[in-house]
This record gives C-alpha cells, sequence and structure tokens, in this order.
C-alpha cells in the first residue's frame, strides 16, 4: 500500500529468503551477507528464525543453508492460485488488441519456457506456443529476453557444454560465446526478437517482466507473419510488448516505479 511505513526486518526476511531461492545449491550464511550487505549477527538471527518456521534447512556439517519445505509449500499455493496469469491475463488481451497479433506469457524453467498464456488475435492462425508448451529458452525471442535479464554466472549454468544447445530449425546459437553475443544485443536494444527460429514464417518480439530485485519472472511477446514486419509494425509492436511488459511487472510489486534497464 503507498504510503505504508517500511518495516526492516520484513525486508531482509524477504531478502534472505529471494537470495536462497535464486541459488543453485545451499550457501554458507557468509556469502548471504556479503551479497546482501547484512551484518553477519542479523543474518545469522535471521537464518535461525527461519530455519524454526521451516522456511529454511541448516544442513549443518555442510555449514549451508537452504529453502525449506515451508518455502515450498509458498510456491506449490503460488502455482494453485495463478497469480501471475490473473494480473497479466487482461493487459496481454489489451496488448493483442493494439497490434492485432497473438500475444504470448512465458516463465523460465531450466533451459526451457514453459507458455503460460496465449492470446490469439483474430483470424490469426494457431502457433506452436500453446499454453503448458516448453521451447529452448535460447531459440525464442521469451527466453532470450528472460536470459539476457540474468547474471552472466547464472546463465553459464545453464548451458555447461555444447549439448544444451539444440535447434529446431538448424538456426540459432550453439556455443556459449554465441549466446552471448546475442544476449549482449538484446540487453542493448532493450528487447529480444527471434525470426523463424521457432517456426519459419514468423518473427517475434519479447520483453522480460522483472520484479522489484529486478530478476526476470516472466516475458511478453508477439508473434507476427515476418511478411507483414514492415517497420511500422515493428516499431509498434516493441513498443506496445515493452509497455505490458511494464505494466505486469507494476502489477505484481503492487506499485508503480520505472523500467529498470536490462544491463
Amino acid at each position: 500500500m503507498p504510503g505504508a511505513p517500511k518495516v526492516p526486518a520484513a525486508h531482509q526476511v524477504l531478502a534472505v529468503l529471494s537470495h536462497l531461492g535464486r541459488q543453485a545449491g545451499p550457501v554458507p550464511a557468509a556469502a548471504v551477507a556479503r551479497e546482501l550487505g547484512l551484518p553477519r549477527s542479523t543474518t545469522y538471527q535471521l537464518l535461525a528464525t527461519l530455519a524454526e518456521g521451516g522456511f529454511v534447512v541448516h544442513l549443518a556439517d555442510e555449514r549451508r543453508y537452504s529453502l525449506g519445505l515451508a518455502a515450498y509449500e509458498l510456491a506449490t499455493g503460488y502455482a494453485r492460485q495463478a497469480p501471475l496469469q490473473r494480473v497479466a491475463r487482461v493487459p496481454l488481451a489489451r496488448l493483442v488488441d493494439r497490434t492485432g497479433h497473438t500475444a504470448h506469457l512465458a516463465v523460465l524453467h531450466g533451459r526451457e519456457v514453459i507458455y503460460l498464456i496465449e492470446e490469439r488475435a483474430p483470424g490469426r492462425p494457431p502457433l506452436v506456443t500453446d499454453v503448458g508448451v516448453r521451447l529452448p529458452s535460447q531459440l525464442t525471442a521469451s527466453g532470450r529476453a528472460m536470459l539476457a535479464a540474468l547474471p552472466a554466472a547464472q546463465v553459464r549454468a545453464l548451458f555447461p557444454q555444447a549439448e544444451a544447445f539444440v535447434t529446431r530449425h538448424e538456426h540459432g546459437p550453439r556455443s556459449l560465446s554465441a549466446l552471448r553475443r546475442l544476449l549482449v544485443e538484446t540487453r542493448r536494444r532493450g528487447h529480444a526478437v527471434e525470426v523463424g527460429e521457432v517456426t519459419p514464417g514468423f518473427a517475434s518480439v519479447a520483453v522480460a517482466v522483472l520484479d522489484h530485485t529486478r530478476y526476470p519472472v516472466a516475458s511478453v511477446a508477439v508473434t507476427v507473419p515476418r511478411s507483414d514486419l514492415g517497420p511500422d509494425l515493428r516499431d509498434l509492436v516493441v513498443t506496445e510488448v515493452g509497455r505490458t511488459a511494464r505494466t505486469i511487472a507494476t502489477r505484481i510489486s503492487g506499485h508503480a516505479r520505472p523500467p529498470a534497464p536490462l544491463a
């Protein structure tokens, strides 16, 4: 609620949980304190309190901490209530109205994207990006938009070897260096593009939906027949996709904030 007093301890607890949730495995308390800029004594107190509630597990033998069962229950509750789909559906429908083309909402799951919403424009053909479909993230505009917002180390962990770079139509990046170049260009433009790498004859434009920590929780994309994508329509799609991504980000965070840079 705008104007509500801030509670520092609550912000610290949320920061610790968010940090643990982004890690590939258990981490030492000292690393948590360092990354979040918290005093070590405060960090240990927060972790102990979270462990009592089951939100954190203390692996004493390893001297590390990870998320606990209570955190998992929160995550499954999130999935049951589908709040992301709820807050995104109306903005996505308006995006279709403004562009005249099919729009999607996707999330990142490992090296793949999962499509949560497809708002098909009237008279447009069905696409491969139906609800529940998984595609390689590095081939899709939706995936590239989210990958471009991740730390380089996380991208490297997702794509540790050449076998991770699958293709659909013999197009797309086939090495980490090629993917990095593509993501640098995506950050420079402020939006991701994909032309014919998922479905020949179609192009997509996507922008990541960033949460309050600038983590990409989803992406918004519009797919257009390549033959229709002239300069005017391309500019319109880029503008409207970016506007929609920011609208959804604002709905998630609960208050307006200026758009955050990808870099």
